[in-house]
């Protein structure tokens, strides 16, 4: 199968390495912690009543959550610099501007990159999310359309889109 532009995660080496230093703690050290958690718990007896055992548990359970949600990001990702749109076209690793309903005076610019991705120094919007899936594919000067929360569509003009150099 082969990966399409939105199906790729970019991500700086930093953050590769901290997400794949994340992943071997939780799937080493921290899971053996919190088997050893529930292990202790369940020699406490009734586990019906057992409040260190159910959040052990739970713990557990978060933190499996956490080692598939990285083990995908990983298998998804690229390190470097998403590949410039040469043409003004949005794509994931790019900072765009956009202007709400074609009013020029309410514009916001973000981002388009997963969290792992993020910058303190611009707003971050994943490709998947509402907004970020709408504007992509689209050339500056193009009106784009999102669904909201409510259901409702909302339109955006791109006003522009360079590649992230931060």
């Amino acid at each position: 199968m082969t990966q399409t532009s939105e199906d790729v995660t970019w991500l700086t080496q930093e953050a590769y390495t901290k997400l794949k230093e994340e992943l071997a703690y939780l799937s080493g050290p921290a899971r053996e912690e919190v088997t050893a958690k529930i292990a202790a718990a369940r020699e406490e007896g009734d586990l019906r009543e057992n409040g260190g055992y159910h959040a052990a548990k739970e713990e557990q359970g978060k933190q499996e959550l956490r080692i598939r949600q990285l083990t995908q990001l990983l298998e998804k990702a690229k390190v470097g610099e998403a590949p410039a749109s040469a043409d003004g076209t949005v794509a994931p690793g790019m900072v765009v501007t956009i202007a709400f309903d074609g009013d020029e005076d309410d514009t916001m610019t973000f981002l388009l990159a997963s969290r792992e991705y993020a910058s303190s120094d611009v707003e971050t919007y994943s490709p998947q999310s509402p907004l970020g899936s709408g504007v992509i594919g689209h050339r500056v000067g193009e009106d784009a359309e999102y669904e909201l929360p409510n259901g409702k569509k909302a339109s955006v003009t791109i006003l522009k889109a360079e590649p992230y150099s931060g």
